[in-house]
């Protein structure tokens, strides 16, 4: 069971966290969540595809790591995450974002604080990477951890604003991956979305512009560009067979 507590330099002083990749930490996924603010980084290494969250029917943007649910392609055992980035959700660790009322003005508002999961794997007191300096002050370790949690706070919130106006001009398709990795092993992976590229090259400049000026536009032409990345991930799966 998950401990999420906020993180402090006394608290935990003697914190450290396991930074190597492997399934007993949870790390052998078929996909994890992604965010438009990760974009550009993502669709040089992998598929980003949509998906809609069963539970509210809301669209989220996903990487896609392998063919199956517990298959991640990039990851090896021995020589740990075979890729220049990974994705944000990763690499955060049992790093994740709480919020806490702080005083404004006057007045009180939610603010986005750290907070550190104490049952994760990963925690330790014995290896790994020192989550604070000797006197308290952060370490490299969480500066980098600070900076991943908010490209993850700022995709979220514009996660569903991308979505609306990708809903709004019907740009949004199905998508079916149908795999083939040899004449025995063959996948068909359904419930996804993407970009459809007859729509938005249809789109006139009055929607093109408005697309242009959110940002959004670049993050649609960026998923579709990473579809490409499909084919990396059936050589990696070939290398396997």
């Amino acid at each position: 069971m998950a401990k999420h507590v906020l993180l402090n330099n006394i608290a935990h002083k003697d914190l450290k966290i396991i930074t190597q990749y492997s399934a007993r930490f949870g790390d052998n996924l078929g996909s994890t969540l992604t965010f438009p603010t990760e974009f550009g980084d993502i669709q040089r290494e992998y598929p980003i595809l949509f998906r809609k969250e069963s539970a509210n029917g809301k669209f989220q943007s996903v990487v896609l790591l392998g063919f199956k649910p517990d298959e991640n392609l990039f990851l090896d055992e021995f020589r740990g995450w075979q890729a220049d980035y990974i994705p944000a959700v990763i690499e955060r660790g049992p790093f994740l974002i709480g919020f806490q009322d702080q005083r404004v003005d006057g007045g009180s508002e939610r603010a986005p604080v750290v907070h550190v999961d104490l049952d994760n794997p990963r925690v330790s007191e014995i290896e790994g990477k020192a989550v604070f300096l000797e006197h308290g002050g952060i370490s490299p370790y969480l500066d980098r951890i600070n900076q991943l949690l908010l490209r993850i706070y700022e995709g979220m919130q514009i996660s569903d604003a991308m979505f609306d106006a990708f809903l709004a001009l019907d740009l949004l398709e199905p998508v079916t991956l149908e795999i083939q990795i040899n004449e025995r092993e063959q996948y068909c992976l359904q419930g996804n979305y993407t970009i459809s590229a007859s729509k938005l090259a249809a789109l006139g400049d009055k929607d093109i512009a408005h697309l242009h000026r959110s940002g959004f536009l670049r993050c649609a032409y960026l998923a579709m560009e990473s579809l490409g990345n499909i084919q990396r991930l059936i050589q990696l799966k070939n290398t396997r067979t």
